[in-house]
Order: structure tokens, then C-alpha cells, then sequence
């Protein structure tokens, strides 16, 4: 009986182990590049900073002008000086060079100014960018978050495990919050929750995408129709004035009937305008729909793609759990 209970605790063990395993971890990953790229404050702050880069190299260069040509005039000198001075101007450009290799040494090098700055620019949006991860970590249940800018060698990183965009989001929320009213922060929270629901549910956001799409292609329809309908009752007013001018015209009797037969031309013109707006509205209307129907047609492939590696998924999880099961029970069989 004791054995037998050992052996039922091992196998729910092994069980509950397969199982933790198979489950996955949370992958996602950060373009610190791309994100600072993005941010207006270290844009402008890199631009100036770049500026007396510049500025600093235009000095070291300058330098060594001046000391080449100190070394050509000495060169040229050189036979009708004596040995003091020679060593002298000698001692001198060795100053010169040893003063200008420290200056730069000061600016660009592995201590300088410029990597002592390029920190200090950097450290506080890299604060803002750990506390958006970990808060986007939390929310969204990730395991792991790797930054695919640093000492971490990435082969191969997937489009959908970036979440760098996330992160920008949550830097943008926290700088426009402060200068938004109550009732404005509560319509952005709200905007908020839905973009962290289609963060959370990829699924979630393509829908959202294509009803997005569906709503802008009806909205132009709707204005198009719209269009039509204001040109239309352009010309039905124009047509009627024209025919009120006309008859107040005969009235007075300072126009002949051939005014008309002129006029007769332009309404056909106008007429064969309007059919052809008509028919523009329609061949847009009729893509319109078209592109709504091919949009809803990628949605249910993708939705069928996911749902079909999900079942694929679970199958392998299951055969793995039996194959797990079957060797050891084939290995408590042998011990016994």
C-alpha cells in the first residue's frame, strides 16, 4: 500500500513538472535605440552635445595645423640653426603635440567629457525606460524582458515579442498626463486600457485593427455619398435659377428663345458630369466594400492560423505529458 501511494505522489510530481515546463515563459524584449531615437528631450539634448563634439574636434585639428607648421618652418630652418635651438623648437613642438594628445584625451577618450555626458544624457530616460518595463511587466505577466541593444547576442528576435512601442507609450502618458485635465485623463485612461487589452491579446488588437479599417472605409463612403448628394443639389439650384432668370427674362422680353437652345448644351454637360461623379461614387463605394471584405478575409485566416498552432500546440504538450508517463512507468516497472 505504501508503495503504491509513493508511487502515485512520484507520478503526479513528474506530472505537475512536465506541466510547468510545457506552460512556457513570457518572452519580450526593448530597442533601447529606437526608443531614445524617439524621445524629443534626448533628440535635442544629442544634437547639442553632438554640436560641441564637433566644436572640440574643430580645436584638436586646429592644433595640429599650427603644429605641422611649427615642423615645416623648422625643417626649412633647420641648416641655419644652431643645435640649442634646434633642440629648443624640437622641445617645443613636443610640448605642443603631448598638450593637444591630452586635450584630446580630456574630450574623447574612454573617461572624456563626451562619454561623461552621453551618461548623464542617457541615465534619466533609462530610469523612465526600466520603470516602464517593470510596470509593463507586472501588468502583462511577462517572464523575461531583454534589451536587444545590449551585451545580450540575439540570432533571432520576433516582430511580436518587441514591445518597445509599449514602452514609448507609457513615457508619452506620463509626460502629457501632467498638463491634462481630470476629465481629460479619465478619456485617456480609458484609451489607455484598451491599448494594454490589445497588447495583452494580439488577437484582440487585429480585430481592432480591422474594425478600425472598416469604420474608416464606411466613413468615406458616407462622405463621398455626401459629396454627390451637395453637388447634386448644387445643380438642381443652379438649373432652378437659371430657369426663374429665364422666365423673368421673357417676361421683360430682353431675351430671344434661341438663349435657351444655348443653354441646352451646358445642361447636357452638366447632366454627363453628374453621371459621371455618379459613377466615380459608385466605383469607390464598390472598392470600399471590396477591401472590407479582402481585410475580413485576412482576419479569419490569421484567427485560423493562431487557433490552429494553439491546437497543434496542445497536442505536442499532451503527447509529451504520455511520453513522460509511459517511461516512468516503464522505469518503475523495471525497478520493481
Amino acid at each position: 500500500m505504501r508503495k503504491q501511494f509513493l508511487y502515485i505522489f512520484l507520478v503526479l510530481l513528474v506530472i505537475q513538472k512536465i506541466d510547468a515546463q510545457t506552460r512556457g515563459n513570457k518572452l519580450g524584449f526593448i530597442d533601447m535605440e529606437y526608443i531614445l531615437q524617439n524621445v524629443p528631450d534626448y533628440t535635442e539634448a544629442k544634437v547639442q552635445l553632438e554640436q560641441k563634439a564637433q566644436k572640440w574636434k574643430l580645436e584638436i585639428d586646429s592644433k595640429k595645423i599650427e603644429i605641422n607648421k611649427l615642423k615645416e618652418a623648422l625643417k626649412a630652418e633647420k641648416a641655419l640653426l644652431t643645435k640649442e635651438l634646434i633642440d629648443e623648437r624640437e622641445t617645443e613642438i613636443s610640448f605642443l603635440e603631448n598638450e593637444n594628445l591630452e586635450y584630446q584625451q580630456k574630450r574623447f577618450g574612454a573617461n572624456g567629457d563626451l562619454i561623461i555626458q552621453k551618461s548623464v544624457l542617457v541615465k534619466p530616460i533609462q530610469d523612465q525606460v526600466f520603470t516602464a518595463v517593470q510596470d509593463i511587466a507586472e501588468r502583462l505577466k511577462y517572464d523575461f524582458i531583454f534589451d536587444k541593444t545590449s551585451d545580450l547576442t540575439m540570432l533571432f528576435a520576433a516582430k511580436r515579442f518587441d514591445i518597445s512601442d509599449q514602452v514609448l507609450r507609457v513615457l508619452n502618458r506620463t509626460e502629457k498626463r501632467e498638463q491634462l485635465t481630470k476629465k481629460q485623463q479619465k478619456e485617456a485612461e480609458a484609451r489607455e486600457s484598451k491599448e494594454d487589452a490589445s497588447d495583452a491579446n494580439p488577437a484582440l488588437a487585429e480585430r481592432q485593427k480591422f474594425l478600425d479599417d472598416k469604420k474608416v472605409a464606411r466613413e468615406k463612403v458616407l462622405e463621398d455619398r455626401k459629396l454627390l448628394q451637395e453637388q447634386k443639389k448644387k445643380e438642381f439650384d443652379d438649373k432652378r435659377k437659371q430657369l426663374l432668370e429665364d422666365r423673368e427674362a421673357r417676361k421683360n422680353g430682353t431675351v430671344s428663345a434661341n438663349v435657351k437652345k444655348e443653354d441646352t448644351p451646358t445642361n447636357l454637360t452638366g447632366n454627363n458630369e453628374t453621371k459621371a461623379t455618379a459613377d466615380e461614387a459608385k466605383q469607390k463605394q464598390a472598392d470600399s466594400r471590396a477591401k472590407v471584405l479582402e481585410d475580413r478575409k485576412k482576419v479569419f485566416e490569421d484567427r485560423k492560423k493562431v487557433l490552429e498552432e494553439k491546437r497543434k500546440k496542445i497536442l505536442e504538450d499532451r503527447e509529451a505529458i504520455k511520453k513522460a508517463k509511459e517511461e516512468k512507468l516503464k522505469e518503475n516497472t523495471n525497478n520493481n
